[in-house]
């Protein structure tokens, strides 16, 4: 990826209220950290232009050539990734920006966006699902070899097929250290819908059964109340 050139302004005195007068001026509070120079530098960056690189480069680790300013004057500059953001938690106004020094010689470690390409044949002809389980792939290469997103052909894939990390083709000078093994996209078969009708649903309930009596056992039956009813009337001794 080539370096995006952005011009930020050194912070000289930091703390809270001064981090609200950074914002009243629309711009967001920053600090830069490693290098070969181990003080982290406190900065402000212009809001518009640093997010207006962001929304194009949305999901990618763009690499920045910082110019760091003080007015008009240049301090220095060096080449810089972006560690971290912190957002507001209701607004989610970005409130701070953590950069963090590279050498454009030396490789890092990096997250960079998994997408797929096509619709895959599983889907497309028996009803199946694509199940995208692994959206990033951390990779190690030269800042300068970054690369926007790693796309994937799910065309062929039938149901119950799949694509592992060691089936994809990462451009040359990128590596990654994922299990090779490790799960990208698969097809999965539709889910069955189970529908219990009415008469489903009687026959699974057992019916009471009821006899109906012969002469002989209601006779029998009329005797045996009779004998427990004499049995109560019995005088007691």
């Amino acid at each position: 990826m080539e370096e995006l050139k952005l011009d930020v302004q050194i912070r000289n005195q930091i703390g809270r209220r001064k981090v609200k007068v950074v914002h009243r001026e629309d711009c967001v509070p920053a600090i830069v950290y490693g290098g070969k120079k181990k003080d982290p530098t406190p900065i402000k960056v212009n809001r518009r232009a640093y997010e207006h690189i962001m929304r194009h480069h949305q999901g990618q680790s763009v690499v920045f050539r910082l110019n760091v300013m003080e007015g008009e004057k240049k301090l220095r500059d060096y080449s810089v990734i972006v560690k971290e953001e912190q957002h507001a938690p209701v607004s989610d106004n970005l409130q701070h920006i953590d950069f963090h020094r590279i050498s454009l010689t030396e490789e890092l470690e990096v997250k960079v966006p998994i997408v797929t390409k096509g619709e895959a044949a599983g889907v497309k002809n028996d009803g199946g699902s694509l199940d995208h389980t692994v959206w990033e792939l951390d990779i190690i290469c030269l800042p300068t070899n970054i690369p926007e997103k790693i796309t994937v052909d799910v065309t062929e894939l039938e149901i119950g097929n799949a694509i592992h990390i060691k089936d994809i083709v990462l451009p040359e000078g990128v590596k990654t250290k994922h299990d090779p093994e490790a799960v990208l996209v698969s097809v999965v078969p539709p889910m069955k819908e189970v529908e219990v009708s009415a008469e489903g649903e009687e026959e699974d309930i057992e019916p009471e059964v009821i006899k109906e009596k012969k002469d002989g056992d209601a006779e029998e039956g009329a005797e045996e109340q009779a004998e427990e009813k004499g049995e109560e009337e019995k005088p007691q001794e």
